[in-house]
């Protein structure tokens, strides 16, 4: 029966990407024996519970061959993939996409696409799992992360940083299938890679295994082992391209496009599949559904067992995520404090002190930094490191791995149970932007703690100075950039980021130190519009200046020597663009007024453009900036008051 599963695997795929006129038939058709074996014998899932916290998670990383998941699900029997879905295969409004897509079907458990995101993402669910079990036993956290890959994947840099990773914290659920089928767009794959990857995974400390990828009975024996074995498992499978089209099976011709219908006629024959195009029989369903059956069963089972368990209002307390209620009530409290003591420091280290409060009021954050903890500061007192030997922790050393930081944190995220944050310095947003992207387009609350925000760095010069990263970084849908002034900013900016639930977060945060700004304490979370009135003028304005981060600073001084000649500046902090682009028109109105506008930005104009109008000025950088201590880059490169005052005087044509 196995061999007839595999066969509707390939059937729905080719007659789907042939009707789309588009897509990958060659993984589907190659990898179908390896997911039909996977699925059969040993996938825990339920897809009447897709939700089932305890259900094994498949990741297709290679998600080009999306058919293959899609065509599962339709086997399966998940609700909302009827044979209409895959008849529509990448049409506008279906739920097959060309690529998997999180939050469109059910079942899917991440976006793949970028190849080697797959990996890296899995990295995260399967480090998840030992930790949610760290915490709750085996009786519920008891679950593998299956992965597929191919060729791309494990070519891509970020699955470097995800094998090591991984095989340095011996996550022995994550079990990962390579797709060995020599070939890539290009050709065959000896065109670009010779690395041995049996030798790579050895090396990275991984349980590795070859086999036929097309020997059923192989296949499970490797999967059984891997099982077996504490170390993270790697399954070379030897599989043919395109397996079942004989005219064009072993070749590229079969990676991505669709295969003709001549083709098509001749892979029917040689599979023996004499049915009509998106149609299966009732026994090959029957084989596929009784496989949700059993997992509907294992549900049951262990839905009982958390109902007996002690551990069941913890671990649903978990899933559901920080109680926004009480960090509330503790930050308002914290923030009440900062306003009366009114300390300078970075808000670098503002956040670690509101962490301190977060982290000691919730137990779901997860920290963590890319070799950078001392710098970040993202480690707090409560917050003991994960490790190989204990996964009870609450802080992760990534070491120098952004990006594969970022992908896991994704992975965590979407595991569920956690909300993960993690450090690196601004400017490296760079090296994990594909994976903030990802936290982006699947609404993962992720928080991205990155210092070293400006030309205020100092002395380590231009290659890390960040001036065009939060222009780029505002320019992703759905990313709230913060780029908090003080101490209370930072804490809001905290607490804002933790509410939002879809949507990932960045604070944008100083190495040096600056003054509370907020020193009258209100508890409204003034950050949550995004800009708002710091310093209104006394009187009809002259000019109003609008400053993120360490230069609020700035403009409040200039507002001051602007004063003393009489022009009358207020001060608008503008933390979050995203937040105050959302405002209604009236209130926008209402903080920027009609006067002339300047900006103060220790970075490049853009993304500026919706709050500063044509009567405005811009002081901030053009240039890549320089190697010299803070105060003098400031000087040097004129983003100072009395350019500000300069700015103003300009701008007003009764006082040129």
């Amino acid at each position: 029966m196995e061999n007839n599963m595999a066969n509707a695997i390939r059937a729905l795929s080719m007659d789907a990407i042939q009707k789309a006129n588009s897509g990958h038939p060659g993984m589907p058709m190659g990898m179908a024996d390896v997911a039909t074996v996977l699925f059969n014998r040993f996938m825990k899932i339920d897809p009447a519970n897709p939700d089932w916290a305890d259900r094994d998670r498949f990741v297709l990383s290679a998600g080009h061959g999306s058919m293959l998941l899609y065509s599962m699900h339709h086997l399966l029997g998940y609700n909302d993939m009827p044979m209409a879905q895959i008849s529509n295969f990448r049409q506008m409004g279906a739920r097959t996409a060309g690529h998997p897509e999180y939050g469109h079907a059910k079942g899917i458990e991440t976006t793949t696409g970028p190849l080697g995101s797959g990996i890296a993402t899995a990295v995260g669910m399967a480090l998840a799992e030992r930790m949610q079990n760290a915490r709750f036993g085996d009786a519920l956290v008891d679950h593998h992360t299956y992965v597929i890959v191919g060729d791309g994947c494990l070519m891509e840099g970020i699955s470097h940083e995800a094998i090591d990773f991984a095989g340095n914290l011996g996550l022995g659920k994550m079990i990962v299938m390579w797709d060995d089928n020599s070939i890539c767009i290009d050709g065959d794959t000896a065109l670009s890679t010779g690395t041995d990857q049996m030798k790579r995974f050895d090396a990275a400390k991984w349980h590795t295994i070859a086999i036929d990828g097309h020997d059923k009975e192989a296949v499970a024996k490797a999967i059984k082992a891997a099982k077996a074995d504490p170390r993270p498992s790697f399954i070379a499978c030897k599989t043919i391209i395109g397996y079942g089209a004989p005219n064009k099976q072993g070749t590229a011709a079969t990676h991505g496009a669709p295969l003709g219908d001549d083709e098509i006629a001749a892979a029917r024959e040689f599979l023996n599949w004499p049915h009509a195009p998106f149609t299966i029989p009732s026994d090959i369903k029957a084989a596929w559904e009784a496989i949700a059956t059993k997992g509907n069963k294992a549900q049951g089972k262990w839905a009982a067992r958390l109902e007996g368990s002690s551990h069941a209002k913890a671990f649903r307390a978990a899933l559901a995520g920080p109680d926004l209620a009480a960090l509330n009530t503790a930050l308002t409290e914290y923030r009440k404090g900062l306003s009366a003591d009114a300390p300078k420091v970075a808000t670098r280290k503002a956040s670690q002190m509101a962490l301190e409060v977060i982290n000691a009021t919730t137990d779901v954050t997860i920290g963590g930094s890319a070799d950078l903890t001392g710098s970040n500061l993202t480690k707090t007192s409560t917050t003991d490191p994960v490790s190989a030997d204990d996964f009870s922790g609450r802080y992760i050393y990534y070491g120098v791995r952004e990006h594969g930081m970022a992908a896991a944190m994704n992975g965590l995220a979407l595991h569920g149970g956690f909300v993960p944050y993690g450090g690196t310095f601004l400017v490296f947003a760079d090296y994990m932007r594909g994976a903030m992207r990802l936290s982006s387009l699947m609404g993962n609350r992720v928080i991205y703690v990155l210092t070293h925000d400006s030309i205020g760095l100092g002395e380590d010069g231009p290659t890390h100075q960040p001036v065009e990263t939060i222009a780029s970084l505002r320019a992703i849908p759905n990313l709230n950039v913060y780029r908090p002034a003080d101490a209370v900013e930072t804490a809001e900016a905290w607490e804002l980021a933790l509410g939002d639930e879809n949507t990932p977060s960045v604070l944008c945060l100083s190495r040096q130190g600056l003054p509370t700004l907020r020193t009258t304490h209100s508890d409204e979370l003034r950050s949550a519009k995004g800009a708002y009135v710091l310093r209104e003028a006394e009187g009809a304005r002259d000019v109003t200046i609008i400053a993120t981060g360490s230069e609020v600073e700035i403009a409040m001084d200039a507002a001051d020597k602007l004063a003393e000649s009489g022009i009358k500046a207020a001060v608008v902090s503008a933390p979050c663009f995203e937040r105050f682009k959302v405002q209604s028109a009236a209130y926008r109105s209402d903080v920027l007024g009609n006067a002339p506008r300047i900006g103060i930005e220790a970075a490049i104009q853009q993304s500026w453009g919706g709050l500063l109008g044509d009567n405005s000025a811009f002081i901030g950088m053009d240039s890549f900036g320089a190697s010299a201590p803070a105060d003098q880059l400031y000087t040097h490169f004129g983003i100072t008051a009395q350019a500000v005052v300069d700015a103003a005087i300009t701008l007003m044509p009764t006082r040129k």
